[in-house]
């Protein structure tokens, strides 16, 4: 090979940092191989290195690989009328790092077909091959997913008909038949409720779920008092609780906030709660808990004492193509989307959501939800007073937010959108003082239920009592009593 080819190789190899080129004349006795400069930023080995490899490049060749590659180029070499072929396989860099290689080779074949030259041409094409990979993978996952809706449809379509065959028919009875009796058409009628009222639920979370596949659905983002929406929830599943006599227990500490949409967090709730009374047994109790799952999360549990779930079973649900639904232990019917659109919305809010159940043994069901940070709000109007309890707490509680008011009017304005975790408010305020302010937030804010301190002068029982008589515990206001404030806090976020 001449001086003169290999210093225009490596010119047009080095306008390319992610190729090499490389040269054999099978007429040299020597066979010497020629390697462009730039063979080191794809394999990691200088020319030199390759060449005093025994196989040269294809040594790098991964062991899995070489049996295709060694058969390719056999019946490349053997066929006369091939003057290029193309070849695609991993190399091992002299780092250790796997590498997808494209290479191509040209030959120049003598007046028998023998080749007398061979130039080739290695390429890096492992970003183009991880891209590829991720685009095979999205249309096997949008595959499945066509595939689901598919099912879906069909399944929803059967199951948003069944149900309309039997309603008529009694319907029709109770409009035909005047002899039936009272015991009868209270039965009839008891059936056609439950039926249109399971319908009208899976219509429902038929059109929840299209809206968030759609993306027609806003999370509405808030700060929700967990405890509160959890009550609220509970207090709807009331009666079928109390049909079955169901105890359900709520353990959630009144310190949890999160950050959700507050409509659809409950639809979840319901949803959860409502399955596990479903398939409890008489005199069950279910269990509702929430606590800290880290520095960003809150995780919510229901766990019930029921039927429990079978490993076949457990496979179906969560997903739309199975619209999977079994009958409670009173017979119950359930629409099977349920925990499909709860998986949905679980995950709109950067959660998950999990199980765990044993046949006959109850099941358990988990979910994470975004935290809403906890938000102390300082009512002081002297600012560097309010600076230096703020101080305090943010070097106690560096994760808490803090706000500032200088007065009650001001605090009450801020109360209703950021649901602050506990008040600190000096009594001596301008226009209403610290207890006028707390009854009127108690009157404005029925259903908050928030901590407050009051920050008193040292020589006012009169107002200390007034404070204790509204449940408030008191701090004197100056000199500030780092020690004293913080005992106060941390046994309200303890």
């Amino acid at each position: 090979m001449n001086n003169q080819f290999e210093k225009i190789t490596n010119r047009v190899a080095n306008k390319f940092k992610d190729e090499f080129f490389w040269s054999l004349n099978t007429n040299d006795e020597e066979q010497n191989y020629f390697y462009s400069d730039n063979v080191s930023s794809v394999t990691g080995y200088s020319s030199e290195e390759i060449r005093s490899l025994p196989g040269k490049h294809k040594d790098l060749i991964l062991k899995e690989d070489l049996p295709d590659y060694r058969k390719l180029i056999d019946q490349f070499e053997d066929d006369v009328s091939k003057k290029h072929t193309e070849l695609d396989y991993r190399i091992k860099r002299k780092d250790g790092e796997i590498t997808w290689i494209k290479e191509g080779i040209n030959v120049i074949r003598d007046e028998k077909g023998s080749i007398a030259e061979y130039v080739g041409r290695v390429t890096d094409i492992s970003k183009t091959k991880s891209k590829l990979n991720e685009l095979n993978k999205r249309i096997e996952e949008l595959k499945e997913l066509n595939s689901s809706k598919d099912n879906f449809i069909s399944v929803l379509s059967h199951d948003l008909r069944a149900p309309f065959t039997s309603i008529l028919g009694f319907s029709e009875i109770l409009l035909n038949e005047s002899s039936i009796s009272e015991k009868e058409r209270t039965e009839y009628i008891s059936y056609i409720n439950d039926s249109s009222q399971n319908q009208l639920q899976l219509i429902n979370y038929l059109l929840d779920w299209s809206r968030l596949q759609t993306g027609r659905i806003k999370i509405e983002h808030n700060r929700i008092h967990l405890q509160s929406s959890v009550f609220n929830c509970v207090s709807h599943l009331t009666r079928i609780a109390v049909k079955k006599n169901v105890d359900i227990k709520v353990n959630i500490p009144d310190s949890i906030y999160v950050d959700a949409d507050e409509r659809l967090l409950n639809e979840v709730i319901t949803n959860l709660i409502s399955n596990a009374v479903k398939f409890s047994r008489e005199n069950d109790s279910v269990e509702v808990t929430a606590n800290v799952f880290n520095e960003d999360f809150v995780e919510f549990v229901v766990k019930d004492e029921g039927v429990g779930i079978s490993d076949i079973n457990k496979e179906k649900l969560f997903k739309i193509g199975k619209l999977f639904s079994t009958e409670g232990t009173k017979g119950e019917k359930g629409t099977g989307l349920g925990l499909t659109l709860a998986k949905q919305i679980i995950e709109k809010h950067r959660g998950e959501i999990w199980l765990y159940s044993e046949e006959g043994k109850g099941s358990e069901f988990h979910f994470t939800i975004p935290s809403s940070a906890n938000t102390v709000l300082i009512i002081i109007k002297d600012d560097s007073l309010r600076t230096e309890y703020e101080i305090i707490i943010t070097d106690k509680y560096p994760s808490f937010k803090i706000m500032g008011a200088a007065n009650g009017f001001e605090a009450l304005g801020l109360i209703s959108t950021y649901l602050p975790s506990l008040i600190l408010t000096e009594h001596d305020m301008p226009l209403m003082d610290g207890s006028q302010f707390v009854q009127t937030m108690k009157r404005e804010n029925k259903n908050l239920n928030i901590p407050v301190i009051a920050l008193i002068n040292l020589d006012t029982e009169l107002v200390k009592k007034a404070y204790q008589e509204l449940g408030i515990k008191t701090l004197p206001i100056k000199p500030v009593n780092s020690e004293l404030l913080i005992e106060r806090l941390d046994s309200i976020f303890s």
